[in-house]
């Protein structure tokens, strides 16, 4: 059996979100819920980097594009956060092109938009490698 990496720092992202959308509820923009789990993070201490610069690397060299990650949690979990009716593979393919650009294994995706929250943990092994670092 594969254990399951960082399996308390993820219970704790997710607690906060669990948080803050029971706060909050669906129904907002993401930008509602984005500074709203900030505040949830610093009040539980779970360190976070929001908005986080992702740097593309094509043939050895940084490319003028880049990628933002909506949270780097304990500079390992990138966490992105939507606000959408459902997640489609899109958002799940976009989550591990995060966590290749900077070469992370843990994703979290998180969906504010149901009734229930949504959270799916999102590995870099799911994704086929690609030219990116």
């Amino acid at each position: 059996m594969t254990p399951i990496i960082y399996k308390d720092e993820s219970y704790n992202i997710i607690g906060a979100c669990m948080a803050v959308h029971s706060q909050l509820g669906p129904g907002f923009l993401e930008a509602v819920y984005q500074e709203a789990l900030e505040r949830e993070f610093f009040k539980r201490k779970i360190p976070f980097e929001s908005q986080k610069k992702l740097n593309i690397n094509y043939n050895g060299e940084r490319l003028k594009k880049y990628y933002v990650a909506d949270f780097v949690c304990y500079n390992a979990i990138v966490v992105e956060i939507k606000a959408l009716n459902y997640l489609g593979k899109n958002q799940f393919e976009q989550t591990g092109n995060y966590l290749r650009a900077i070469n992370h294994k843990l994703g979290i995706l998180v969906n504010f938009g149901s009734n229930s929250l949504i959270s799916k943990r999102v590995l870099t092994q799911t994704f086929p490698s690609k030219e990116f670092v």
